[in-house]
């Protein structure tokens, strides 16, 4: 890095690899010498901006198994090109966003020539995290440097309880900081100072991961269970609109109910968007509490939503509508006339209210409706309101395990966060349970349908994340 003897290019191509491959391969081990050669050529505009397109072209490859498209209206002929298409335009964001960070560098600097190296870094670590916030409530998904410490580091994660997948951004930015300092320097003949910056920065290396396992340790008390059956349906997306498909979904819905009877659970869970609008329960059901994704008309819109299904009521009662939509799958953006017809097969949905509280059961709750999960701070506000559990429901098909692990990632970081179990029931996974301290059970393999119960923890302290939160609002 700092020897020159790998040119700027060639390291903006090596650290942006490295970078879109850790969500998937090794958390902070890659994340943390991506950072370092981020750091090597910071003020290097172009060479930025490389590193953040080939980051999330990486990271987010499983883009390209949206073609075939057609099911969604797109001609075959421009299937293919359109999801390459938004692939590239989120490579192409992300370079931009890269760029501009190296621009704020350049400019910091000039502005403030006395600043010492190690407040720089730090104010440009802040204004990372800052803007990885601000997109994680945005009609995009991206997974950031904080959503990539899990599963690989646990103890690390454990910060988030204080600090957030923000406080996660700064400390790896600044040790990646340290470690290009480190390579720069290391023929210097300072080794006094050297062998000080070496120590302050294992040492903090130290304190943060055992930190982390502490707050793991001291998880909230439990204040009382939920018993729950989770359906994993397992209908490809692609086929979910079929007539025939349609025709068997009451009979599969009816087999899950049944099976949930038998455990004698207080509910059965299923995932997002599996009932149709004006849905109501087949003849013959069991007496059990369906809580399932779907959707609503509300004056004219209609709305993907969360929906409780009690038994002998005519019509279910709305528990969440979903805030954040998907562009072109559930949301058009505006364009010019013509260019939007045929683009959705859902099309026309509208956003619910922002707040992610509901109740259930007399049982406070926060819900994710799909990659609503990325939004940690609307979780952790529901959470600072009294939700005393996390319910996360999603259908990622056609996407392959790629994104399942990266959306159970964002999943554990939620939980810690929050202080909170969460559960997560997706239409071909992941389906599992997160323990406020971070342990994940599995509760059904992967593209598999089946069924499973689990027990859920009720809990009411909040996280010292949550209460900031809470107050920034």
């Amino acid at each position: 890095m700092g020897d020159h003897r790998l040119s700027a290019g060639w390291r903006a191509v090596l650290g942006g690899v490295l970078a879109g491959l850790a969500p998937s391969l090794g958390g902070p081990l890659l994340m943390l010498p991506a950072l370092a050669l981020l750091w090597s050529f910071a003020e290097r505009t172009r060479w930025c901006a490389v590193w953040g397109l080939l980051a999330v072209l990486v990271s987010h490859a499983w883009l390209l198994s949206l073609h075939p498209l057609t099911w969604m209206g797109v001609p075959a002929l421009l299937s293919l090109p359109v999801a390459i298409s938004l692939w590239l335009s989120c490579g192409s964001c992300a370079g931009a966003l890269l760029a501009l960070w190296s621009l704020v560098l350049q400019r910091c600097r000039r502005w403030f020539p006395r600043w010492a190296p190690w407040w720089l870094a730090l104010v440009l670590a802040v204004i990372w995290a800052w803007a990885e916030l601000v997109l994680s409530g945005s009609p995009l998904f991206w997974i950031g440097v904080g959503g990539s410490t899990l599963p690989w580091d646990l103890p690390l994660a454990g910060l988030s309880r204080w600090f957030g997948s923000g406080g996660l951004v700064v400390v790896q930015l600044m040790w990646a900081w340290w470690i290009c300092g480190l390579v720069e320097h290391r023929a210097d003949n300072r080794r006094a100072a050297n062998r000080r910056g070496l120590w302050i920065g294992f040492g903090s290396l130290l304190l943060a991961h055992g930190l982390g396992a502490v707050l793991l340790a001291t998880t909230p008390p439990v204040t009382g269970a939920l018993s729950m059956a989770v359906w994993q349906p397992a209908v490809p997306t692609r086929k979910k609109l079929d007539p025939e498909q349609q025709r068997q979904l009451p009979q599969a819905v009816l087999a899950a109910l049944q099976g949930a009877e038998g455990e004698h659970v207080d509910a059965l869970l299923a995932p997002e968007g599996l009932l149709p609008s004006r849905w109501r329960m087949p003849q013959g059901a069991p007496p059990v509490p369906l809580i399932s994704g779907g959707f609503r008309w509300v004056q004219g819109q209609q709305r993907s939503a969360l929906l409780l299904f009690s038994p002998g009521a005519e019509r279910p009662d709305p528990l969440l509508d979903k805030h954040r939509l998907v562009p072109i799958g559930e949301w058009i953006p505006p364009l010019p006339g013509g260019l939007t017809a045929g683009l959705s097969a859902v099309g026309g949905l509208h956003p619910g209210e922002a707040s992610r509280l509901f109740s259930v059961f007399d049982s406070p709750a926060a819900g994710a409706i799909c990659y609503e999960i990325a939004d940690g701070s609307a979780l952790a506000l529901a959470t600072a309101e009294g939700a005393e559990w996390l319910l996360s429901i999603a259908n990622l098909d056609p996407y392959p395990r790629q994104l399942q692990q990266q959306f159970l990632a964002l999943a554990q970081l939620r939980a810690i966060e929050s202080g909170r179990d969460l559960l997560s029931i997706a239409n071909t996974g992941p389906t599992a349970l997160i323990s406020a301290d971070g342990h994940v059970e599995r509760l059904l393999p992967p593209m598999e349908a089946g069924l499973a119960t689990v027990m859920v923890q009720r809990r009411e302290t909040m996280s010292l994340y949550s209460w900031l939160v809470s107050k920034s609002r």
